[in-house]
């Protein structure tokens, strides 16, 4: 049914027709759910944020659509002509996959061996090139070589435009939203958010909103034990490798501005698994790695959460892509012992 505004039924100009729903349009307002059952809220409630339920499977979706709509609206990208080369170790690259299809734009999506066969697969299937690197002689890391021929596409393909998800603030910027959908979801501000830290642009997001809005949410930053985010990692780290993508990072993200978080944790990719396996037995959720990281900070938080507080997890991704590595008890066993 047509409805004719009491404007235009006067004579004046009727507004544009706003756009029909597409699959872009559900990008957002993902369900906040209770954790009781794994956090009894006799110590203190616990919520968490499901970005699986966005299209392309993660919170990744907010970012790309951010990152690639302001591309297209400054004429840095046109559909039809333009390339996207991005880095991703694999929700960035679906979220991307989905995007440029959307948009009728090429992608090249530079991996490295620890993305899934599954999240390569989808990237794929969206019409994505899929490129492997292996890991930077120098650093013995993934990220350096990834970003290194990022550069060397960029220079070879024509109407090659980089996201920069690293360094884009439209990254943060789409999660002023996000934070703002968790605010008014509940009565009153949480107490603790807890981030997983990657690009950071989540938690910068957050943190913005945060700030703007006056609240007195403290953040919770959750990051891999042997990353370099906030600042060189412990010689205990320097053993550990991680094969868990998600969070952490090799390189400091630009992103990255002082004093963001209130609070750093550090876990391991044992606590990853744990924390994914707890929220599945528990909560009945399949999540991806970094949710469980930031279930497994909240595990061990009991210490220093004072009791009646509310904290909200976000949880980046869901574990359907991860049925090979975190839900494989053989994989566990070989790579974690």
């Amino acid at each position: 049914m047509t409805v004719v505004s009491s404007a235009a039924a006067i004579g004046a100009v009727p507004a544009a027709r706003p756009r029909d729903p597409d699959i872009l349009a559900t990008i957002g307002a993902t369900p906040l759910v209770a954790l009781d059952r794994l956090f009894p809220p006799t110590s203190f409630q616990v919520w968490g944020k499901c970005e699986r339920f966005n299209p392309g499977g993660s919170i990744k979706d907010r970012a790309a659509r951010s990152m690639i709509e302001r591309a297209l609206s400054t004429g840095e990208l046109v559909p039809g002509v333009s390339t996207v080369v991005e880095s991703s170790s694999g929700n960035l690259g679906i979220a991307l996959a989905q995007l440029c299809n959307f948009y009728r734009l090429r992608l090249i999506c530079v991996v490295d061996p620890r993305t899934t066969t599954q999240n390569a697969a989808i990237m794929r299937a969206y019409g994505a090139t899929v490129e492997v690197v292996d890991r930077d002689p120098e650093t013995g890391e993934y990220l350096p070589s990834r970003l290194r021929r990022v550069r060397e596409l960029l220079r070879t393909v024509p109407d090659a435009y980089w996201p920069d998800q690293y360094g884009n603030e439209y990254n943060a910027r789409a999660h002023h939203h996000t934070m703002r959908e968790i605010h008014e979801a509940l009565p009153h501000a949480p107490d603790y958010l807890f981030v997983a830290a990657g690009t950071t642009g989540t938690l910068r997001g957050c943190a913005e909103y945060i700030a703007a809005e006056g609240l007195p949410t403290r953040l919770v930053a959750v990051d891999a034990v042997g990353s370099v985010i906030f600042g060189p990692p412990e010689p205990w780290e320097r053993a550990h490798r991680r094969t868990i993508p998600g969070h952490g990072a090799a390189v400091v993200p630009p992103l990255l501005r002082p004093g963001l978080a209130d609070r750093v944790v550090k876990v391991t990719d044992l606590d990853c698994v744990r924390g994914c396996r707890s929220l599945l037995a528990k909560e009945s959720i399949l999540a991806g790695g970094s949710s469980g990281a930031v279930t497994a900070a909240l595990l061990d938080a009991g210490s220093w959460i004072e009791p009646g507080a509310t904290c909200v997890a976000i949880l980046p991704d869901g574990g359907d892509r991860y049925l090979d590595t975190i839900y494989s008890d053989a994989w566990v066993k070989s790579r974690l012992g």
